[in-house]
């Protein structure tokens, strides 16, 4: 895998909350990516999770850049926690720039198949968590009178990508109506709202969960049959998805809001 790179100032002194900071294994999950290479870039990092035992690796991936690194610990997808958690950081920092939300997790199960407790879980997780997070984030940028937020969504929220995660893909989806919804509603106020679609990376999500639940347990088999969707000759990994979401989150993108970025290596573009 990639390292993410090295910095030159561009979200010097800025603020950014990156909900989902943690990784469900060893290497550069997209959170993971964003958080480290935010920090390169000079911003101050509030690293949030919900598994307290997932942020130790972020800190120590970031090296001499994780004294920018604050941890928190936080359920997205529930409201009291997540303003608890805002409020704390504009009390302790005094604004909020950057509030990235990269919290998301497929299921497998297609129309039929998905259980009605799972299409739940799915659109709490990967969908009410951008809507509450924003909710109680977009009030701060409001008052200060600008703002960026980038959604994490995926290629599942415009295309069928191989496997029937439909919980996962209609919440997908979701994330993107939402960004360019709220993106008209608040760009009066200076506020930006832009979305990035990962494709088919190799992630620590790859390794832990996707190869379990589509080619039982065989990672290699996995990664073959999603980079043959791939034109370009390699796989991405998170380290992409922060290149993308730090371009939508700086000062270079000030003219850019109510979109999507899609990192797919050419996935999408394909017609078969």
């Amino acid at each position: 895998m990639n390292h993410p790179g090295t910095g030159s100032g561009r979200l010097a002194n800025k603020v950014a909350i990156i909900m989902g900071a943690g990784c469900v294994g060893p290497g550069w999950g997209n959170g993971r990516a964003i958080a480290v290479r935010f920090a390169q870039e000079g911003a101050i990092v509030i690293a949030v999770d919900k598994n307290p035992d997932s942020l130790p690796d972020t800190l120590d991936m970031a090296g001499e850049c994780r004294h920018r690194i604050e941890t928190r610990i936080c359920d997205v997808t529930n409201s009291g926690q997540v303003q608890k958690l805002v409020q704390e950081v504009f009390d302790s920092h005094g604004k909020i720039d950057i509030l990235v939300n990269n919290v998301g997790a497929p299921v497998s199960g297609g129309a039929v198949r998905l259980s009605e407790d799972d299409w739940h879980k799915q659109l709490d997780i990967n969908l009410s968590s951008v809507f509450i997070t924003c909710k109680q984030v977009l009030p701060v940028m409001e008052k200060q009178g600008y703002g960026a937020i980038v959604n994490v969504s995926s290629t599942s929220g415009i295309r069928w990508t191989g496997a029937a995660q439909i919980g996962y893909a209609a919440a997908k989806a979701g994330v993107i109506q939402y960004g360019k919804v709220a993106a008209v509603e608040f760009g009066k106020q200076g506020i930006r709202i832009n979305t990035v679609l990962p494709g088919q990376l190799h992630t620590p999500l790859v390794d832990a969960f996707l190869a379990k639940q589509q080619t039982s347990g065989d990672v290699e088999a996995l990664l073959q049959t999603r980079q043959k969707r791939i034109p370009l000759p390699f796989m991405g990994d998170g380290t992409d998805t922060a290149n993308a979401v730090l371009f939508l989150a700086s000062d270079e993108a000030r003219f850019i809001t109510g979109t999507e970025l899609v990192i797919d290596g050419g996935m999408s573009a394909r017609c078969d």
